[in-house]
């Protein structure tokens, strides 16, 4: 999404998030804020009782919308995990807001673990929110069309238009399902066919739906007066209609736009009585689940350090590192928002009544302005939270004890101190999560995540201001400090609680802005060199080519290397340097990017980090499969080396001989070197390439031992050798040859270079990549790989991807698959094609060779 579209978005939420405030401001302008605490304390048990009954059913059924759109899909799964993914996801959306957001991301985590592309689970999401919407639609079409009187009083209509409103809603229902029984074979819109569930499966769509819906409005329903309400059928299409409003405002979990209209759009009712009845259903409907979801994770991380371990635990606890960032960032929100709101509303009078024969006035008043502050630094660090940083895990943890003894100081609110005791210890266990060594300053608040903390302290000053409006402002309120003075003692906070946040907020904004890419310096490649030599890997010197910009870490001993194409910014390869290093340089990559409102790109990474770029929320596709020969077991011996062989020998009876030249003795020859490329060049009508492939440069190929070839004392072919550290492997980068090198030449200096790696120790000889490779041509597969598969098939016009698989097959080597992490969807054509364009050397390479 573009960043004026976010900005945008987030500058709606907070608009529409500021209108509810003022709908509920104008409601409730009689009341105060003890009117909504008796209709509280007045709730019946099995009314509540009821209400968390009626919630259960509805989270039920929510699994369900899961588990009908995994069949549609075609893929299978055990219910219990569906169950999982969909709970958890439904428990944070429903409370954080951005639905689409966050329950998109979480199913995918949870789903793409499980084997399930990216596009399968995209389906999944659509088709919850397809289910989602046709219950919406046909309980509003109910209400409209049974009970019109009552939903006219709501939306301010006559009832003589609200029927029909609802034949026109119905006419579309039934139009829909239509289309699902008799064009089963779907609509073409924009180019791309799209098939409809089948009419089965709509029907169960909407019969779900509408069960979801009818449970979650009963839970409301029950915590109402019962005397005024309108019907239970009236009620439900009101809720739905609030519901969506919610939803579609992006407001976080649709907080204050609910229950304004909620109060807007039950006019019998006194506003108090709603605002109460809603209080409790948003801790029974919303709070509830989750902390149940962040205890359940807890308890199967604790599970799991046990020993007897059932098999659910242990993929329940696996969940955890998935699960983490989005989970606790919403609880430390919630842990943010719940002391500013405490700090708003006055204390229970006879517990600030006791606490005064216990603790001087000071600590109370200090107690009271440092809880609220350290719920701003809550709201501010869920951020660092949701990036996975350990120095936000140890500062929450720390946040929250600090919360529960405030708590309990400035008026021995026990349930605030409760909830923070259950949140601190729900993210105790989750240590491990949370691995990243970053600056929780330099981290980016974007503009989603400032509508969310700017709506929940916005909702502490409104909640202040209701709760002390009968008290008059007086200049002496600021100096005026006694047990009973709650109003100044809630005004103060409330400053202090704008002050810093406006503060954090400014001093993010006018953070200065990041220098763009840079070429590497001496120094830089010096020290880049020196980290890639001692790498396992032998492909970290292509950094050396000195085409690509460095991010380091902190202590210069890893780095990626990356480059940028268009909104692309292309990181080449797995980082370089310990393996411990690469998860914090992931993510201050993606960091980086983000601040330049660009795309995140890793190429040709290997299956050992994905875990890491799915942390990021990427996509996947695999680009091909890297050929690998073990040295300790390569020989010419045997039946199917006779090719290689044959081609060694020949070789050698046509006058070829073999040397490796050490890198001193690299420059003399440059000149007879750059005759070779030349003409290997003019041959093939080609130009050098660039990012992910060695040129001829001198500056480069001197850098490296070169393999060559002779024939009569003259070179006829050569190749630079990367050397990895530790004597892991050995791969060829720059290979050329003459048009007259004679007969299987290439084979010759490939067989020769292994020999001499496993004479010199080394474990292994790298072919690299054979692009398309390994590329399943499957219905069922992701269409990336489908298509790989029928280029690798009929594409060698335009490419030798066949050619170059068979070629290095008879090296008999292991194959190992290479992908290519980023962003999915509509933006993965473009991806491609900036990184085409990389390696290619600009745009005109693409259409020129």
């Amino acid at each position: 999404m573009p960043k004026i579209l976010r900005t945008a978005l987030a500058l709606s939420s907070v608009l529409v998030f500021a209108l509810a405030l003022w709908i509920l401001h104008r409601s409730l302008h009689q009341f105060t804020l003890a009117d909504v605490q008796h209709v509280l304390h007045r709730t019946p048990w099995p009314a509540i009782i009821a209400a968390v009954v009626a919630s259960a059913g509805s989270y039920w059924a929510l699994t369900g919308f899961d588990a009908l759109a995994a069949r549609h899909v075609g893929v299978q799964l055990p219910y219990r995990r569906i169950a999982l993914a969909s709970f958890i996801a439904q428990a944070i959306s429903h409370s954080t807001g951005f639905a689409a957001l966050t329950g998109s991301s979480i199913r995918y985590r949870l789903y793409s673990g499980a084997g399930i592309s990216g596009g399968d689970v995209a389906r999944i999401v659509a088709f919850c929110a397809l289910t989602f919407g046709l219950g919406v639609t046909g309980v509003v079409t109910m209400a409209m069309l049974f009970e019109p009187h009552p939903v006219g009083i709501a939306i301010a209509l006559p009832a003589s238009s609200v029927r029909p409103i609802g034949a026109a809603l119905l006419a579309c229902l039934l139009l829909y399902a239509g289309a699902t029984f008799w064009g089963r074979r779907g609509f073409v819109i924009a180019g791309k066919r799209i098939a409809p569930p089948s009419w089965r499966m709509t029907a169960a769509q909407t019969f779900l739906a509408v069960i979801d819906l009818v449970l979650a409005a009963a839970a409301l329903h029950f915590l109402l007066p019962p005397v005024g309400a309108p019907s239970f059928l009236a009620f439900i299409g009101l809720y739905a209609v609030a519901i969506m409003a919610g939803v579609i405002s992006h407001v976080p979990g649709g907080l204050g736009v609910f229950e304004g209209l909620m109060v807007l759009m039950l006019p019998q009712l006194p506003p108090t009585q709603v605002l109460g009845s809603l209080v409790l259903y948003r801790t029974i409907y919303n709070l509830l689940p989750l902390v149940i979801a962040a205890l359940l994770l807890a308890v199967v991380e604790l599970l799991q350090r046990g020993r007897a371990l059932t098999t659910t635990a242990r993929w329940l606890g696996g969940t955890i590192d998935i699960m983490a960032p989005s989970l606790f960032a919403a609880m430390a929100l919630l842990g943010g928002a719940v002391l500013l709101w405490s700090g708003a509303t006055p204390a229970v009078p006879i517990r600030l009544a006791t606490l005064q024969n216990f603790l001087p006035l000071p600590v109370v008043e200090l107690s009271h302005l440092l809880g609220s502050v350290v719920g701003v630094w809550l709201l501010l660090l869920a951020r660092g939270l949701y990036r996975r940083l350990d120095g936000a895990y140890w500062l929450a943890l720390g946040l929250y004890a600090a919360g529960i003894v405030f708590s309990l100081l400035k008026g021995f609110d026990w349930e605030e101190a409760g909830l923070l005791a259950i949140l601190f210890g729900g993210l105790v266990p989750a240590r491990r999560a949370f691995y990243r060594k970053a600056s929780l300053i330099e981290q980016r608040f974007t503009p989603t995540w400032a509508a969310a903390v700017v709506t929940i302290i916005g909702g502490s000053l409104w909640l202040g201001q209701f709760a002390f409006k009968h008290h008059g402002y007086s200049r002496q309120m600021w100096w005026h400090f006694a047990f009973a003075s709650e109003a100044p003692r809630a005004l103060r906070a409330a400053v202090v609680v704008a002050a810093l946040a406006g503060a954090y907020m400014l001093s993010r904004l006018l953070a200065p802005a990041r220098a763009r890419p840079r070429a590497p310096d001496a120094e830089q490649l010096a020290t880049a060199k020196t980290i890639a030599e001692a790498s396992p890997s032998a492909e970290a010197q292509i950094a050396l080519l000195g085409d690509k910009s460095f991010l380091f870490n902190a202590r210069k001993t890893a780095f990626l290397m990356y480059a940028r194409s268009g909104r692309s910014w292309v990181a080449l390869g797995d980082p370089v340097g310990p393996a411990e290093e690469w998860p914090d340089l992931i993510w201050l990559f993606r960091e980086m990017v983000d601040r330049a409102a660009g795309w995140p790109v890793f190429y040709q990474v290997s299956g050992e980090a994905l875990p890491f770029y799915l942390d990021l929320g990427l996509s996947f596709v695999k680009l091909g499969e890297e050929a690998r020969v073990r040295l300790d077991g390569f020989s010419l011996q045997g039946p199917t080396r006779s090719e290689l062989r044959y081609a060694h020998k020949r070789a050698q009876k046509d006058g070829a001989s073999f040397e490796v030249i050490p890198i001193e003795a690299v420059p003399p020859l440059l000149g007879e070197l750059q005759s070779v490329s030349d003409e290997w060049l003019s041959s093939r009508h080609t130009k050098e390439k660039g990012f992910s492939l060695g040129r001829f440069d001198a500056d480069y190929i001197s850098r490296f031992p070169m393999a060559l070839v002779r024939r009569e004392g003259r070179i006829v072919a050569f190749a630079n050798l990367w050397l990895s550290g530790e004597k892991e492997e050995v791969a060829v980068d720059l290979m050329r040859h003459r048009q007259d090198s004679g007969y299987g030449v290439m084979d010759y200096l490939f067989i020769e270079s292994m020999l001499w790696g496993q004479a010199q120790g080394f474990r292994w000889f790298s072919f690299g990549v054979a692009p398309l490779s390994g590329m399943r041509d499957n219905a069922l597969a992701p269409l990336w790989n489908r298509v790989g598969a029928f280029l690798y098939r009929h594409g060698e016009d335009l490419y030798n991807f066949q050619g170059l698989r068979r070629y290095k097959e008879k090296f008999l080597p292991q194959w190992q698959p290479r992908f290519m992490a980023s962003p999915g969807g509509m933006v993965l054509p473009r991806v491609a094609a900036d990184v085409a364009a990389l390696i290619s050397g600009g745009v005109k390479g693409l259409v020129a060779k």
